[in-house]
């Protein structure tokens, strides 16, 4: 008897990336949180409407909150419910785990932000990164690791054809 599953990927999608954080800091840890949201975020994030690049996160009496994370609403949300594009986000994460990026983000340089907005299990999960930031030379670099990844790959394409 056959069932009908959907495969592993098409349950853990990417919603939404955060592809600045990558280019500004180094990452040095990644956690995946849960998110608090409310049903009209949870429908405009299947539809993408998203925008994380401006995003970062606080702690609070030991709390985590993504701050600068636009949802937009869809145009057929409810009169009755107010749409916030701007809210503020709670993030779940046990508690041990952020009283250890709570130690981590006192010392000097090291930041949370988030990385990227995900599907597991049928969950929203936000992919959060203790990072420090990078200096001018450090993306520069990276400007030019990137670049010399790209002229190899166009090398050995041009080569095999």
């Amino acid at each position: 008897m056959a069932t009908n599953k959907k495969s592993t990927a098409a349950r853990d999608t990417r919603i939404a990336d955060n592809k600045k954080a990558l280019y500004n800091y180094h990452i040095e840890e990644r956690y995946e949180c849960g998110m608090v949201l409310e049903g009209w975020e949870v429908k405009a994030l299947r539809e993408g409407k998203v925008q994380l690049t401006d995003g970062y996160v606080l702690i609070r009496e030991g709390e985590l909150f993504l701050i600068g994370c636009q949802v937009n609403p869809l145009r057929g949300v409810s009169p009755f419910v107010s749409a916030d594009s701007a809210r503020i986000k709670k993030l779940l994460l046990h508690r041990e785990e952020i009283k250890r990026l709570v130690g981590k983000v006192e010392q000097k340089g090291y930041t949370l932000v988030p990385l990227n907005l995900h599907w597991k299990n049928g969950r929203v999960k936000c992919e959060i990164a203790l990072a420090k930031g990078k200096a001018e030379h450090d993306k520069r670099d990276t400007i030019k690791e990137r670049e010399g990844k790209r002229e190899v790959e166009r090398a050995l394409k041009s080569r095999s054809r």
